[in-house]
């Protein structure tokens, strides 16, 4: 149980909101430097499609497939869930790729399977990327052997994140072909931590990859470039998003994309450092720290990224070619100290621009909306968990904001309570969401926030567990709206409070 601090932002003046900023800086440490996330008036229910998993922490569909979801489990699995039932078969166990160092017993350890990816030819049987699929996960880098791209410094590399190609078995369309994995490229690690983890196509046909700053903390340790940090230089994929056509060359011979330096993958021609000497030319946007999760809007394409934060803020993103999101200049829109961890000026101030990050000074500040800048500090959160732009028909007022979440209230290893927000892209406010049927409105038994998911009709799930990714206290949940509140008191059984909140009634619409 936690005491919420509700400020109106509205209310702040821009010389009010700097005081406020300046006097929460107490030797270095940053405390209420934004004002708290208020409850919303929109409740939502969460309804359980799977429980027993161990870190489920995202699920997608394949195009064009409505019938099925496919869900990542930390630990190394992918579960395929059918009319909001878990399969008893996993279509793909990674666990023997991911074992030794990677075997998931910590609720800390940031290794695993990470993201999926299905390329947008998958159901096209005339597409070169016909019953294609993409995975980005931990691995163990063979004796003898190097990753694609080395970690800075000559440091060591403990281990890699690969990307990894596969095909769907041609008997069963629930089985990936253990066989088929085709390695795209590596990326060595020294530290454990900031593995990033989002792997998407774009509206474009290119995968798109989010990559962590290289790890330890405030972009500084034995793999991190000095002076500037990973994060600020262009000669590391570390603090990344990066871009590439991750199909064999072979398969497209008639591309202008050039190859990769492993031969295994094509740059697509227009990534905005191509050209530029010694910068990794698969960089799209950087000055990035450890974007876990990111997502495409399906109704306009814009990429939504959510940055986990250092000490104090955590931020929401649109991602521009050839961003410089800030980190470590920044921390969110406040200038940083990556030698110190202090905190200090806030470098913007609340604009009128519709999520339209504006650049300054070669830095691309959190989207901005008319009544705030799209972060929060850690009075209310640890670590923001991205998740999508809503695009369903099931709750109408949650239609365009985006649904995401944060893994923590309380910190460090016995961390708790995960939460659940939505945000409205262009006034720039972030509400939390009701939970009516919990008591005192908060998830249960000190449950994380650990993924979310999106099936074929824009609907929404989130993955929660209070375990270690190879536990079995993780649960997968279908975002639904509040039943009506005669039924809904009948759900709470008085143990939770229904004023506040606005029932949300499925209609039937068509909207893309």
């Amino acid at each position: 149980m936690f005491t919420q601090k509700i400020y109106s932002v509205v209310s702040l003046s821009v010389a009010n909101l700097l005081l406020f900023v300046f006097s929460s800086i107490v030797f270095g440490q940053a405390a209420n430097l934004l004002p708290s996330i208020p409850k919303g008036d929109i409740g939502i229910r969460l309804n359980t499609v799977a429980s027993g998993l161990g870190a489920p922490l995202f699920a997608t569909n394949a195009p064009d497939d409505p019938s099925r979801l496919f869900l990542l489990e930390q630990k190394g699995q992918v579960l395929v869930v059918q009319n909001n039932v878990v399969l008893p078969t996993p279509a793909l166990d990674l666990q023997s790729l991911i074992a030794g160092a990677h075997v998931q017993t910590s609720r800390n350890d940031e290794r695993g399977l990470l993201g999926i990816a299905f390329h947008p030819g998958y159901n096209n049987s005339s597409s070169v990327g016909y019953q294609t699929l993409y995975t980005y996960s931990s691995q163990l880098i063979p004796t003898g052997q190097s990753p694609t791209f080395v970690v800075p410094n000559a440091a060591t590399n403990t281990f890699a994140m690969a990307v990894n190609e596969w095909k769907v078995s041609a008997t069963d369309p629930n089985v990936i072909d253990p066989l088929s994995r085709r390695e795209v490229f590596t990326l060595g690690k020294n530290a454990n931590n900031h593995n990033g983890g989002a792997i998407e196509f774009g509206p474009d046909g290119y995968l798109y990859l989010s990559i962590g700053d290289g790890g330890n903390s405030r972009d500084v340790g034995p793999s991190h470039i000095e002076p500037g940090g990973n994060g600020q230089n262009l000669t590391t994929p570390l603090g990344k998003i990066l871009r590439i056509d991750p199909l064999s060359p072979a398969l497209t011979p008639t591309s202008i994309d050039p190859q990769s330096s492993n031969g295994q993958y094509r740059i697509p021609s227009d990534n905005p450092f191509l050209s530029t000497a010694q910068a990794v030319p698969e960089i799209y946007a950087y000055g990035l720290r450890n974007v876990y999760r990111m997502a495409f809007d399906r109704l306009d394409g814009k990429l939504i990224a959510a940055d986990v934060g250092q000490g104090n803020i955590e931020e929401i993103n649109l991602i521009v070619k050839g961003g410089n999101y800030g980190w470590a200049l920044k921390e969110g829109d406040f200038s940083y100290d990556r030698l110190t961890g202090v905190v200090g000026i806030r470098t913007i101030e609340p604009s009128n621009s519709l999520l339209i990050d504006p650049i300054r000074g070669n830095q691309i500040d959190p989207g901005t909306g008319l009544l705030r800048t799209l972060e929060y500090d850690h009075q209310d959160g640890i670590s923001i968990t991205g998740g999508f732009v809503y695009r369903g028909n099931g709750i109408t007022d949650l239609y365009g904001k985006y649904i995401f979440g944060d893994l923590a209230l309380v910190p460090g290893a016995n961390r708790a309570n995960g939460r659940l927000f939505y945000a409205d892209l262009e006034t720039g406010e972030i509400n939390e969401f009701l939970l009516p049927q919990f008591n005192g409105g908060i998830l249960p038994n000190g449950l994380t926030v650990y993924g979310f998911g999106q099936d074929y009709q824009g609907e929404l799930y989130v993955g929660v567990t209070n375990g270690p990714p190879n536990g079995t206290a993780g649960i997968f949940y279908r975002i639904t709206a509040v039943p009506e509140p005669s039924t809904a008191v009948l759900l709470c059984a008085g143990a939770c409070s229904l004023v506040g909140y606005r029932s949300r009634r499925k209609v039937s619409k068509n909207r893309v």
